[in-house]
């Protein structure tokens, strides 16, 4: 089993830094918030004064942070200094694929392999152990990770070189993001058309309009009794979490030369909504705004 320092055990990386440790790895933590480090604390992990002394004795390295700018700072001002030689870094964060790429040639610098991994589930798949990990590296580093990655996910899928999985990543959402506010506005117009959502759904599920929107996260109450609709959209996926991919997805469009403007138009919407009550809501609260917004007829 492996020593491993993890860095950022929030409301994701707490349950991944947990799963490391039912899989028998040593884990050493590091957060700002000291109720999170808390928390994986009570589960067997031990607590690092800092992100260097987390990292120090470590065989592998994972770090799980909001933003790229927090991952490039993590990294060039504390885990490459800190880090033995030899050791395996694992960024689980989803961040701008330019900065993804840019810390992995860094990395290679100074002599370390390294992997870009964002994941997709949410907590609850973070909990369960049932992440899909997105994998960005080389064929070396991807073969040394594999033991620790399946204890923390259980769809791996090496997608490339440095930068392969924050890609994949920003293109799922993208789809995401936009398919949750086609299935929200055919809701609203359903309603309008006084058309039973039970039946659409009926409909939908099972002809040409199906999707995981859907029929996983349907953002109306009642057809899927687990969706966040049925509990006042309280968040499996955020609506500023989904707003920062989707600003993403733009940022990486505008950078290679991609046409992107659903994904613009979705981004406007839900900037829109987060600004206007959607913080701190599921994603699939979109609906709500939609429908408020909707002309009077």
């Amino acid at each position: 089993m492996a020593k491993i320092g993890f860095i950022g055990v929030g409301n994701m990386g707490g349950p991944m830094a947990s799963n490391l440790l039912k899989a028998g790895h040593a884990v050493t933590v590091f957060d700002l918030s000291q109720w999170h480090l808390d928390q994986v604390a009570a589960k067997g992990a031990v607590i690092a004064a800092s992100a260097a002394d987390a990292v120090k004795d470590a065989d592998v390295i994972v770090t799980m942070l909001p933003a790229g700018k927090h991952v490039k700072d993590v990294y060039t001002s504390s885990v490459f200094d800190a880090a033995k030689p030899g050791v395996l870094m694992i960024d689980c964060s989803t961040i701008d694929v330019d900065t993804a790429r840019a810390v992995h040639a860094t990395a290679a610098e100074r002599g370390f392999l390294m992997l870009d991994a964002p994941v997709s589930g949410g907590v609850g798949g973070a909990v369960a152990g049932t992440l899909t990990l997105m994998v960005g590296g080389s064929d070396a580093a991807f073969a040394q990770a594999k033991p620790v990655l399946e204890a923390m996910g259980k769809n791996i899928v090496h997608c490339g070189g440095a930068g392969a999985g924050q890609a994949a990543k920003v293109c799922n959402n993208m789809m995401l993001g936009i398919q949750m506010q086609a299935v929200a506005e055919a809701f609203v117009l359903a309603e309008k058309l006084g058309l039973d959502k039970q039946k659409l759904f009926d409909v939908s599920s099972t002809a040409s309009g199906q999707c995981w929107s859907l029929t996983s996260y349907c953002p109306v109450p009642g057809p899927v009794p687990t969706s966040p609709a049925n509990r006042d959209y309280a968040p499996g996926f955020a609506a500023e979490l989904m707003l920062k991919d989707m600003d993403l997805a733009l940022a990486a469009a505008k950078s290679f030369g991609a046409n992107v403007e659903m994904a613009a138009a979705a981004a406007d919407n839900y900037r829109r909504y987060v600004s206007e009550g959607g913080k701190g809501k599921d994603f699939s609260g979109i609906i709500n705004q939609i429908r408020d917004t909707a002309p009077k007829g």
